[in-house]
């Protein structure tokens, strides 16, 4: 599991700063909800600490300009970027 910290840095760093460019969400279930997407290849996800940690994750790159919207289904515990 990973903290809202470990997260977060790990996602800076991946984006770059181009939060434009990435789409951001939670989900309780990473394989489903990535092919529902459409299995992106630049996928990427951790597994939180709790689903408090994720959605605040989520909440965070959404206010930076990420795509996503608030949601996911079941005890999202999983965020994820593509």
């Amino acid at each position: 599991m990973s903290t809202e910290s470990g997260i977060k840095a790990a996602i800076e760093q991946i984006v770059n700063g181009r939060y434009s460019a990435w789409t951001v969400g939670v989900t309780d279930n990473p394989g489903r909800r990535r092919a529902e997407h459409g299995d992106p290849n630049a996928w990427h996800c951790w597994d939180a600490d709790s689903e408090t940690v994720a959605r605040n994750v989520e909440n965070y790159f959404l206010d930076k300009g990420m795509k996503g919207g608030s949601g996911g289904q079941g005890r999202a515990d999983y965020v994820y970027i593509f």
